[in-house]
């Protein structure tokens, strides 16, 4: 019997933590930490970077699309303000965007910013951690892109 308990309750805390794929946000990130305040300077505040991996982000569930790393490719520790929070990246490659926000959930996109760009945007965002993730449509396909972070625009 309290075997049977012990897995109804594994089963129950696997049902609630959701799709766990690939993706590690406790790891650090690949190319940087982030730690920005409502109203920052210099806005848009970009991060060169490669994009790609080699985990589906379609593992994540729907709308996430590409190849992501395991690790986070940046982490921004944001404590926000009345303005809205936008996660954007620039590149010559067809780009994805993977983000875990402070609530948790993943939130994803795929050529919602300019042309093949991609762009999330946080009308009110939560302060805390969001990882983020840049993605190509290739397994292992690696492509130089910029991630932006703005409270005024999309790139």
């Amino acid at each position: 019997m309290k075997s049977l308990i012990l897995a109804g309750s594994a089963l129950a805390m696997a049902l609630v933590a959701g799709p766990a794929g690939a993706q590690n946000i406790n790891n650090d990130p690949i190319y940087a930490t982030v730690n920005l305040s409502a109203g920052f300077d210099n806005d848009p505040y970009t991060v060169d970077l490669s994009s790609g991996g080699s985990n589906a982000a379609s593992e994540l569930g729907s709308p996430c699309s590409g190849y992501i790393a395991t690790s986070p490719d940046v982490r921004l520790v944001y404590d926000a303000g009345s303005l809205p929070l936008i996660i954007s990246v620039n590149s010559k490659a067809d780009t994805t965007l993977v983000v875990n926000a402070p609530d948790g959930r993943w939130y994803c996109d795929d050529d919602g910013g300019n042309g093949n760009n991609p762009s999330v945007r946080f009308n009110s965002p939560r302060s805390g951690r969001y990882e983020v993730w840049v993605g190509t449509y290739g397994s292992g396909e690696m492509h130089s892109a910029t991630l932006n972070i703005s409270e005024l625009y999309s790139q």
